[in-house]
């Protein structure tokens, strides 16, 4: 269960074959392999990271 300020994210696509500054932003979310989830602090910049690479994650 996610507290009123987190979001938790899933990486359900490969980074392979995207770009590198996406393949970037993944990892700085902290997602690893797929189906991996992490549960962030909702800020405008971890917003914008999802935003950035949305056809990649899924928020829960």
């Amino acid at each position: 269960m996610t507290t009123p300020n987190t979001v938790k994210v899933k990486l359900v696509r490969s980074p392979i074959g995207c770009k590198a500054s996406h393949r970037a932003t993944v990892r700085g979310l902290g997602l690893r392999k797929l189906g991996s989830v992490r549960e962030l602090q909702d800020t405008p910049a971890v917003r914008g990271m999802i935003n950035k690479v949305s056809y990649l994650v899924q928020v829960l």
